[in-house]
C-alpha cells in the first residue's frame, strides 16, 4: 500500500482534505463527476466473441450463468475441446467461474502470453514517449514474472491499472481456503514486490500459506491473492467512499460462489479491503465461516450484528498502525463508520503484536500472521486475543475449537 506508508499524520491530514473535497463536488456537481466513461476491455471483447461462438455446432452457454451450469457445460466437453476453447477465447475462459481452475489457469496463461507480445510491440512504437515506452517495458516483465514457474493465474484483465487473483495450493483438493483481499495502490504492476515483499498481495498469501501449512500440516490449505478488483488509487475520493468496495464485492462473491468443492472459507482483508468484505458479507455464500480483517478504516456498518452474515468477524489493529487515527464515521457516503476495534462492536479481537504498523501484519514471526493462520485452518484454540484473554473466543463452540465449524 504505498500512498499509506508515508507520515502518518500528513496522510491523515490528506484524509480529511479528501472527504472536504468530496463534500464541495457533490454540493456543486453531483456524483456524476466522479464517474468516467469506460472502454471496452480486452476481457469484454472476449467475451464478447464467445457470446458468438460455437463448438461442433452447439451455441456456448452464457458466460454469466450460474457457475455449476457452466461446470457441467466444460464437464461434458472432451479435454481437446476445452483446450480449444482456452485458446480461441483465453481471456473469457481464464476468468470465467465455474471454468475448471486448471483450464482457467491454461486460459490465463494463453491471455498473459498475448499481452506480454501486444506490451513488447509497444515498447518499439515511435508514437510512445519515454513514458510510455517505460510503462510497456515495466507491464512487459510483469506479465512474464506471472507465467514463469507455473504459477496458478485464477483472473488476469490487462485493461487500466490491471487486475489478477493467484492461487497458492491446489485449490480444487483444498480442506481449507483463504481469500486474500488487499487495499488502496493494488493493480498489476504492485501485486508483487521485491522491496517490502509482505505488503503486496503475492507477499501475503505465501506467506499466509505458508504459516497455515505450519498451523495445520496435515491440512491440505489454498489462498488465493485476490487483485481482481479495482481498488483504490492513493487518497482521494475512491478510498474516501464504498464506490470501488461496493463495485469489488460483486467480484467477490462471484467467485466465493464458484469456489470448487465445499471446503470453508476465510476472508482475510487488510486495509481499504476489509470496506469491501464489509459491503460484501451479507451476499457471501454460507461455506464462508471467518472474515478476519486487519487495519481496517471501518466496514461500513455500526456493529458486527448488521453485517447479517453467520460468518464470524475477527479484527486486529497494531498499535503503531496510522490507520487508528482516521475518523471512524460515515456521512452521506464519505467515511466507514463505526472502529471494528471498538467495544460493543462484536468483532473477535486478535492480538497483532510485532506487525510494526499498517503494511507488516503478514510478517512472518509476528503474531498477527500467525493468528491469521489460525482463524483461517480452524485453528481457533490456538489464536492470542488482543489482551492477553481469552476473550475473543467467547461462544466459539468446542467443535469449531477443533477445526471442524
Amino acid at each position: 500500500m504505498t500512498s499509506f506508508e508515508t507520515s502518518p499524520q500528513l496522510n491523515v491530514w490528506r484524509a480529511l482534505l479528501a472527504l472536504a473535497v468530496v463534500f464541495v463536488m457533490l454540493a456543486t456537481t453531483g456524483w456524476t463527476v466522479l464517474r468516467s466513461h469506460r472502454t471496452p476491455s480486452a476481457l469484454q471483447a472476449s467475451t464478447t466473441e464467445w457470446e458468438h461462438g460455437s463448438i461442433h455446432g452447439l451455441h456456448l452457454p452464457d458466460p454469466e450463468a450460474a457457475p455449476a451450469r457452466l461446470t457441467r457445460f466444460f464437464a461434458s466437453l472432451t479435454p481437446g475441446d476445452r483446450d480449444r476453447l482456452a485458446h480461441r477465447y483465453p481471456l473469457a475462459v481464464g476468468n470465467m467461474n465455474g471454468a475448471p481452475v486448471t483450464l482457467r489457469y491454461r486460459a490465463n496463461d494463453i491471455a498473459l502470453g498475448q499481452a506480454r507480445r501486444a506490451e513488447q510491440e509497444r515498447m518499439h512504437d515511435k508514437r510512445l514517449t519515454a513514458i510510455g515506452h517505460q510503462d510497456a517495458s515495466r507491464r512487459m516483465h510483469r506479465y512474464e514474472s506471472l507465467m514463469r514457474d507455473h504459477r496458478q493465474i485464477l483472473a488476469f484483465d490487462p485493461k487500466g491499472t490491471g487486475r489478477v487473483a493467484e492461487v497458492f495450493g491446489n485449490l480444487t483438493k483444498a480442506q481449507r481456503i483463504s481469500v486474500v483481499v488487499p487495499g488502496v495502490d493494488t493493480d498489476l504492476l504492485t501485486f508483487q514486490k521485491t522491496y517490502r515483499p509482505y505488503s503486496a498481495p503475492v507477499g501475503m498469501a505465501e506467506a499466509l500459506y505458508g504459516a497455515e501449512r505450519s498451523a495445520r500440516p496435515g491440512t491440505r490449505t489454498a489462498v488465493i491473492a485476490w487483485a481482481d478488483y479495482t481498488a483504490p488509487a492513493g487518497l482521494g475520493v475512491d478510498a474516501a467512499t464504498a464506490m470501488r468496495a461496493e463495485e469489488g464485492a460483486v467480484r467477490l462473491n462471484a467467485l466465493l460462489r464458484a469456489l470448487p468443492g465445499r471446503a470453508p472459507v476465510t476472508t482475510v482483508c487488510h486495509s481499504y479491503g476489509s470496506v469491501l468484505c464489509g459491503v460484501a458479507a451479507h451476499d457471501m455464500p454460507a461455506r464462508v465461516t471467518d472474515i478476519a480483517v486487519a487495519a481496517s478504516p471501518g466496514l461500513r456498518v455500526s456493529k458486527a450484528s448488521h453485517l447479517h452474515t453467520p460468518a464470524r468477524l475477527w479484527a486486529m489493529r497494531d498499535a503503531t498502525d496510522w490507520v487508528q487515527d482516521v475518523p471512524y464515521l460515515e456521512v452521506g457516503g464519505l467515511g466507514h463508520g463505526a472502529d471494528p476495534m471498538s467495544s460493543g462492536y462484536g468483532a473477535r479481537l486478535l492480538s497483532s503484536r510485532d506487525a510494526q504498523g499498517h503494511s507488516g501484519y503478514f510478517q512472518p514471526g509476528t503474531d498477527s500472521l500467525q493468528n491469521l493462520a489460525d482463524v483461517a485452518v480452524g485453528a481457533y484454540g490456538a489464536v492470542s486475543c488482543a489482551h492477553g484473554d481469552d476473550a475473543c473466543l467467547a461462544g466459539v463452540s468446542g467443535e469449531a475449537l477443533t477445526g471442524h465449524a
